[in-house]
C-alpha cells in the first residue's frame, strides 16, 4: 500500500487533507493510496524549536515506512517560499533518505477554497452565486470571507473544511492559487515516488 504521512497545523487539515490527497490521487489513476491520520503540531513550536521539529519528523518517517513526507503548514505573514524551502532543508537534513515536500499555503489553507469559490457556490450555506474573490490569496483572512458569506451562521474550520474541500473544482484551485498549484506539483511528485518503491 502506497503511504503518505502528513503533518499539519489545523483541526480542519486533519480531516480535509488526506481527502484532498485522495481525490487527486484518484484523478491521476493512483487507486491504492494510503493517508493515514495526520500528524498535528502547534504551528510555531514546530517550526522555532529544532528538538520538536526533529521530533515530528522522525515520527512521520517512522510511520510512512518507504512512503512520503509531507508538510502543510499555513504562511500566515511568512514568505511562502522562503519558508518551504527552509523547513525542506530541515526535513531532508533529518531525514535524507526519506522523500519529503514541504508546501506552505498562502496565507491559510482556506485561500486554496477561495481560489476554487465558484465550485463551493450552494453548499454549506454559501450563496448559490458565490464568486472567486480577484486574488483569492490576496485575502487576509479567507476563514472570515467564507463565514461572511454563510448564510445563518459562519465558517466552521472541523466541519466546513473537509466538506468544501469534497466538492472543490481542483483545477480552478490551480489556476487561482499559486501556492495550490505547488502542492498539486509536490502530491504528483509524491505519487511519482511512491509508485516507484511502492
Amino acid at each position: 500500500m502506497r503511504t503518505v504521512v502528513c503533518i499539519v497545523e489545523g483541526d480542519g487539515e486533519v480531516q480535509a487533507l488526506p481527502l484532498l490527497l485522495r481525490r487527486i490521487a484518484l484523478a491521476r489513476g493512483v487507486f491504492d493510496l494510503k493517508v493515514g491520520v495526520p500528524i498535528r503540531v502547534h504551528r510555531d513550536k514546530f517550526i522555532r524549536r529544532d528538538e520538536e521539529f526533529r521530533r515530528q519528523i522522525l515520527l512521520a518517517a517512522a510511520k510512512s515506512g518507504n512512503g512520503v513526507i509531507l508538510v502543510l503548514l499555513d504562511a500566515d505573514d511568512d514568505c511562502p517560499v522562503q519558508l518551504a524551502q527552509d523547513l525542506a532543508a530541515r526535513v531532508a537534513a533529518i531525514v535524507p533518505h526519506v522523500h519529503s515536500s514541504v508546501v506552505i499555503a498562502n496565507h491559510e489553507y482556506e485561500a486554496w477554497l477561495l481560489a476554487g469559490a465558484d465550485s463551493l457556490a450552494g453548499r454549506r450555506g454559501l450563496p448559490d452565486d458565490l464568486q472567486v474573490p480577484g486574488d483569492a490569496e490576496a485575502v487576509r483572512d479567507a476563514k472570515g470571507w467564507l463565514s461572511q458569506r454563510i448564510r445563518n451562521g459562519r465558517y466552521h474550520e472541523v466541519s466546513d473544511q473537509p466538506a468544501l474541500t469534497a466538492v472543490l473544482d481542483i483545477e480552478a484551485a490551480v489556476a487561482g492559487s499559486r501556492s495550490f498549484r505547488k502542492f498539486v506539483e509536490e502530491c504528483e511528485r509524491a505519487l511519482a515516488v511512491i509508485g516507484t518503491t511502492g
